[in-house]
This record gives C-alpha cells, sequence and structure tokens, in this order.
C-alpha cells in the first residue's frame, strides 16, 4: 500500500495511518507528556511534578516508548549522580501544532461535549451513558 493510499484508505485496514498514528497517542499520559516537553528539556521530577496524577510506572513507560517512537530524546549529562534529561525531538515538535490543535478545540467547544452529555444522561439515564 501507498503513503497516499494509507492516508485516504480504508480505516479497517491495520495499516491505514489513522490507526497508526492513534497507536502512537494511545494513552492520555502521552499528550501530556508531550505536552509538558512542549516548553524545552525538563528533567524527569519536573515532568513528574507538571502531571501529578501519573505513577512513576507509567511515566517511565511514555517516555521510553515515546523515545523508541523518536518523538523524545533521552539526554544523560556524565555527571555523579548522572543527570538525565528530556527534549521533544524534531518529529516530536512536527507533532505539536496538532497537539495544540485539539487544546485549542477544547477550550472553545468541550462545554457542547459536556452539554450533550447531560442531555443524554436525563433521556437515558447514567446508567446507559458507558454502553
Amino acid at each position: 500500500m501507498t503513503k497516499t493510499e494509507a492516508a485516504s484508505g480504508d480505516i479497517s485496514q491495520e495499516d491505514c495511518l489513522y490507526r497508526r498514528v492513534l497507536e502512537l497517542m494511545e494513552s492520555k499520559w502521552t499528550v501530556l507528556v508531550l505536552h509538558a516537553l512542549d516548553g524545552g528539556s525538563q528533567r524527569y521530577r519536573q515532568i513528574e511534578a507538571r502531571i501529578r496524577d501519573i505513577t512513576q510506572k507509567m511515566l517511565t513507560q511514555t517516555l521510553r516508548r515515546l523515545e523508541r517512537d523518536g518523538l523524545v530524546r533521552r539526554i544523560v549529562h556524565p555527571t555523579v549522580p548522572p543527570a538525565v534529561e528530556y527534549e521533544l525531538t524534531d518529529l516530536g515538535r512536527s507533532l505539536m501544532p496538532h497537539i495544540h490543535g485539539f487544546r485549542t478545540w477544547a477550550a472553545e467547544r468541550f462545554a457542547e461535549v459536556e452539554a450533550a452529555r447531560e442531555a443524554f444522561d436525563r433521556t437515558y439515564g447514567r446508567r446507559n451513558a458507558a454502553e
């Protein structure tokens, strides 16, 4: 399948580019970590402090996955003990306008989502909302 076919193609196919990019963003933590690194390099504890409800295990897994995907670079400074920083790569920075777009959309439109949820719950009851 060519890139053009994958980009415009059948979303039921495993190699669909929509599916592939969603795999990159499969966790809310991915987007939050990328957002935390958007302002420049950060040490692990700085990222952890910005995303207060992330566990150490999940932050470590997310950083490793982002590094593997080429979106984040891990920089080890030769000090005692070693100082480690994380920063977005050029590839990671190229994704940020799209992530900013989600934030902008949420700021402008998420009240409508909440209103729709409330209307749905009034009509069908809270019990059926997750079905």
